[in-house]
């Protein structure tokens, strides 16, 4: 959800301003797929990589994260939304993941959208964990010299390992801000996505926008790696 700070810069408001009106927008398309009927929605809420930016504004950024959670708990319940998360739990403070775990639990049998908050991710660090995971179900790490037969790991080993494996591959992942790039977002489960890329700033996207989206997504022609009716 890129551009809340340019978004700002180009006002004359601090960076902070334009992570709170990006907020705004996230609930908005929330609604907006919600609304349209689509299953699941994986929001880039703060990568592996945002904790180089200066404190003031990661702390801002986290307490938005905590006013999100614990103040739209009337939205999923209206909406029947369901709250899940992704991400590397082990870097986030008690005091968040308390919050995320309070509304995982709260909203986990509600039958609509599933919001999925990516939140301290990277991709490469989901498939690290993945392996890592696999290695510790096998008791017996993968060998790192020469010597004896490696384990046979498989691509659905790792699918199955990955933070949600029962949610399906993206179809369609949108980029504001004019960015051409994946970021180390679901490098794993993207491998065919589509990618939508729009030039607004985040807190400038709008459901008119989001719908703009899916109107091209549903012309795509997705072969995924086939020709003609074998796709």
């Amino acid at each position: 959800m890129d551009g809340n700070g340019r978004w700002a810069r180009e006002r004359g408001l601090p960076r902070t301003k334009g992570h709170y009106e990006g907020l705004t927008t996230a609930k908005n398309i929330v609604r907006a797929a919600s609304d349209a009927g689509i299953q699941y929605v994986t929001l880039y809420v703060f990568s592996t990589e945002n904790w180089k930016r200066t404190a003031d504004e990661v702390g801002f950024i986290m307490g938005l994260v905590k006013q999100f959670l614990r103040n739209e708990m009337d939205f999923y319940r209206e909406n029947k939304i369901r709250v899940r998360y992704t991400g590397d739990q082990a870097g986030l403070s008690p005091e968040i993941w308390k919050e995320v775990d309070d509304v995982m639990q709260a909203t986990k049998d509600f039958p609509g959208l599933q919001v999925v908050l990516a939140l301290n991710y990277g991709g490469r660090d989901e498939i690290c964990r993945a392996m890592r995971q696999i290695c510790r179900d096998r008791a017996s790490p993968v060998p790192t010299t020469g010597g004896g037969t490696p384990p046979v790991i498989t691509i659905d080993d790792i699918s199955a390992a990955m933070d949600n494996p029962d949610i399906p591959d993206p179809d369609l992942i949108i980029r504001t801000a004019g960015e051409f790039r994946t970021s180390n977002f679901l490098l794993w489960e993207a491998a065919y996505a589509e990618y939508y890329i729009s030039d607004k700033f985040w807190p400038d996207f709008n459901p008119e926008d989001f719908s703009q989206a899916l109107h091209w997504y549903q012309h795509r022609d997705r072969r995924f790696g086939a020709i003609g009716a074998a796709a």
